[in-house]
């Protein structure tokens, strides 16, 4: 008599990817992996969200000119939707909490998470422009803009698509080569 594998036979692992998991295993692992993920947005979001609160009631607030309170404004809109996109898995969890839909909310959470970094990243560029725009000048301020977009765009995009490539080149069986030391 031959066992069954954990779960049953119409659990078997699917992937050929070095574990040997379910796919509700993995639903459970990728989800634990987003939560962390949201962790640590949401703490982010909090403290910019925090500055942003803080600066409203400032003395030098009325010192702003027009342009700086208008990116203020879309500034604190900014971290509305990060809070809220941050919270929304959480949400959409506790709603389908028992419904057995833990892989569809893995991808729907993946989607907003990937939407709440754009988010994010629009906000941290605009908190930064804000901040040197009012303290140096417009045109530090647009140095600074520039600055954390090449930054942002380069750490969360071009990074992840030079190591894709680099690991592509790689054989599947292959070791990674070493770093250069």
């Amino acid at each position: 008599m031959t066992a069954e594998p954990r779960g049953g036979a119409d659990e078997r692992d699917d992937r050929d990817d070095g574990r040997d998991e379910t796919p509700n295993e993995r639903a459970d692992r990728n989800w634990e992996e987003l939560l962390q993920e949201l962790r640590v947005m949401q703490t982010g979001t909090q403290i910019l969200t925090g500055f942003l609160l803080a600066v409203a009631f400032q003395p030098r607030f009325t010192d702003m000119d027009e342009f700086q309170r208008d990116l203020y404004v879309v500034l604190v809109a900014l971290a509305a939707i990060a809070t809220i996109l941050a919270l929304a898995p959480v949400g959409i969890h506790r709603a389908l909490f028992g419904s057995r839909l833990k892989p569809e909310l893995v991808r729907t959470a993946a989607r907003l998470v990937k939407i709440d970094l754009v988010v994010i990243g629009a906000l941290t560029i605009g908190v930064t422009t804000l901040i040197v725009d009012f303290t140096v000048s417009r045109a530090a301020g647009v140095v600074a803009l520039v600055a954390s977009l090449l930054l942002v765009v380069g750490l969360w995009m071009a990074l992840p698509g030079l190591l894709r490539r680099a690991r592509s080149r790689v054989g599947a069986d292959d070791e990674p080569p070493p770093p250069s030391a």
